[in-house]
């Protein structure tokens, strides 16, 4: 079959493997010269199975409101004249329930956990090398507080049996020994060993690369400016270089995702939350994290990459803008200074991504009313996370194959 997937960040280049090796004719449309050159650019760097949420929680609206008077905010919420904003923040707060939390985190770590699978077994197919490394993640407390409300992500893990282990501060310190200079600052932390690490940018080439030798066509600099649906049929993807025929289209266009399916009458709750990162050499690696450190305090990932340290996090609500701004560069120089001063910051490169999030956590993996038309998309944080289980997901089902986990409720009908 004749596929087209449009997208070649982390999600659509897996995608493209899965199906070449699913035996399709693979066709992958970008607007940018080459692969993950966007939201997969600089990601934070933590392949996270267990440390794996939907932001919507009990007690997030409360937290948003004092976050937002915080100096270093975790969140940052820039409000306008925009109805898709409007219509995700109020569909994202009625997610903000337990119910609806423990719903949409079962179904996260089903698809983590698959994913984690289908990242080992990419690994040992192709022997890929991208700064991997295979200690977790440590979900760091400052207060007794925060190590006390962990106990509701401790009962999920253990309820989908994830691994986990919950630590004072020297267990902190015994996974993590560069914490020993601050210890005095932490009280505790949540340890998922399951985890890994690794840049999402390098996996992201080298597997593109993979999948050109299979066959698998890269159309880079073309514009996608619309589908044409035939009826009820996919037909055609249109872009400013020309038209592309298919019998199947992937929609792997992150926070882009909505605005093609728009025009088709689909209505794909998506909206972009912008992330920032640092990338800094490592000059003392006695003060530099060994795997990922989450700084829950301004939910900041500082993560180890070789010989550099990856700084990530922040949510920012502020539509289509891509600009730098300074406050978000203390903040993240800021927590990684205070935890980990083992890196040169005046050398560090600033970066900013826009995260395609769903308002319950989950992404949208499957067909759509339109025949033909299947999504990969609204993956968030944790699309690097989610990214191989995904494509594995999709290449089944435009095969016309059941996947090996449940996959209906990571539809868009889950949405009405």
């Amino acid at each position: 079959m004749k596929v087209i997937v449009l997208g070649a960040g982390i999600i659509g280049v897996t995608s493209a493997y899965q199906l070449a090796k699913a035996g399709h004719d693979v066709t992958v449309i970008d607007r940018q010269p080459g692969p993950a050159l966007e939201t997969s650019f600089a990601n934070a760097g933590e392949v996270s199975f267990g440390y794996c949420s939907p932001w919507a929680a009990p007690g997030i609206p409360m937290k948003a409101m004092k976050w937002l008077l915080m100096e270093h905010a975790p969140l940052i919420l820039r409000p306008k004249i925009d109805a898709a904003m409007l219509s995700w923040m109020i569909k994202m707060l009625s997610n903000c329930t337990a119910n609806r939390y423990a719903i949409n985190k079962s179904r996260m770590l089903r698809l983590a956990d698959y994913s984690r699978l289908s990242l080992a077994a990419l690994r040992d197919e192709t022997r890929i090398s991208y700064d991997e490394r295979m200690q977790g993640t440590l979900q760091l407390f400052r207060t007794q507080q925060q190590l006390d409300a962990s106990a509701k992500d401790v009962k999920a893990l253990a309820a989908d049996g994830v691994p986990y282990e919950v630590l004072d501060r020297d267990g902190c310190v015994r996974v993590e020994p560069a914490l020993a200079h601050v210890r005095d600052r932490i009280v505790g932390g949540l340890m998922t060993p399951k985890d890994e690490t690794g840049d999402c940018f390098k996996f992201t080439n080298a597997l593109a690369a993979i999948a050109e030798a299979l066959g698998v066509r890269f159309a880079y600099g073309h514009h996608i400016k619309g589908l044409d649906a035939d009826g009820a049929q996919i037909r055609t993807v249109v872009t400013d270089k020309g038209n592309f025929t298919a019998d199947a289209v992937v929609v792997a266009l992150g926070s882009y995702s909505p605005l093609i399916l728009k025009p088709l009458g689909i209505s794909l709750p998506v909206y972009p939350v912008k992330g920032y990162s640092l990338t800094i050499p490592i000059t003392d690696a006695s003060r530099a994290p060994e795997s990922t450190v989450m700084d829950e305090t301004y939910k900041i990932a500082i993560t180890r990459l070789g010989e550099r340290i990856r700084v990530g996090g922040m949510a920012e609500i502020s539509g289509y803008t891509n600009d730098l701004g300074h406050a978000r560069r203390r903040t993240l120089e800021h927590s990684v200074s205070d935890l980990f001063p083992g890196g040169d910051i005046s050398k560090a490169t600033f970066w900013s991504g826009l995260r395609p999030m769903t308002p319950d956590g989950t992404p949208v993996i499957g067909p759509t009313r339109v025949k033909g038309l299947f999504l990969n998309t609204g993956h968030g944080t944790l699309g690097w996370t989610m990214s191989s289980g995904s494509a594995r997901v999709i290449a089944d089902l435009v095969s016309g194959r059941s996947p090996d986990i449940d996959a209906t409720d990571l539809a868009i009908s889950r949405y009405g």
